[in-house]
């Protein structure tokens, strides 16, 4: 069983909510999606996202809990939404350029599986330490990787908005997967970058480790990245084992 709170606010300066969320506590799934690409098209390619997914799990339920099973269904499920979303924004003028992140958790027997493309993160807070499970696909990761920018230099890097694998950018997408072992009174974060672009992972911890419970939790996160200027979207969700 999970204790389970899923929250999105469109920040103080965006007109927008170009982020989606989707909560299927009963298949103990969850996702955030951050979209991009002019006009509207950013906010329609996260919700055609999450749309799609919700469609995809009702449509075939998870058999088994094999991983490689579990990895297949998901990778398989995201290129189906890249594809979707690739066409769309290839044939309609004012989508082009449109896409989106992801962010996917499933619970199963004590397992967490956590799938992503973009930037949105999942979070493993245990103990105390807060862990980054995935790892962002942008540009000034790349860098960070090479060993071309200190941590420093990436929080003002001009190009650090600049997302390198997104859902619907390319005709063919490649997911990265993740699963690790659960235990009672772990908490999973899922988040866009309207959150850690406005608060230091530090104050993401000490916010969780101060809190009672996932509302709690996720309604200081929100509220304190607006306070630090709500520059984007926020979405969270917070799961408790």
């Amino acid at each position: 069983m999970q204790n389970v709170t899923c929250k999105t606010d469109k920040g103080k300066l965006r007109q927008n909510n170009e982020d989606s969320l989707l909560c299927i506590e009963e298949h103990n799934f969850y996702m955030v999606a951050d979209g991009v690409g002019g006009h509207n098209s950013g906010e329609l390619a996260s919700k055609l996202a999450v749309d799609y997914v919700r469609a995809y799990i009702n449509n075939n339920p998870i058999l088994v809990a094999d991983d490689i099973y579990l990895k297949n269904y998901f990778l398989n499920c995201l290129k189906e939404v890249n594809t979707i979303i690739y066409d769309r924004a290839s044939k309609t003028i004012e989508d082009q350029g449109m896409a989106t992140t992801a962010a996917l958790l499933y619970i199963r027997d004590n397992k967490a599986y956590v799938v992503n493309v973009g930037d949105s993160r999942a979070y493993l807070a245990r103990e105390g330490q807060l862990l980054q499970i995935t790892e962002d696909h942008t540009y000034v990761n790349e860098l960070l990787k090479r060993g071309s920018i200190s941590l420093e230099e990436a929080k003002d890097h001009p190009k650090r908005n600049m997302i390198t694998r997104a859902l619907g950018s390319e005709e063919s997408i490649e997911p990265d997967f993740y699963k690790f072992d659960i235990y009672k009174g772990d908490i999973i974060l899922l988040c866009t970058d309207g959150l850690y672009n406005e608060i230091d992972v530090n104050e993401i911890n000490r916010l969780i480790t101060n809190s009672t419970d996932t509302n709690t939790i996720a309604h200081k996160l929100v509220t304190r990245a607006n306070e630090q200027g709500g520059k984007d979207n926020i979405t969270v969700i917070c799961v408790e084992i």
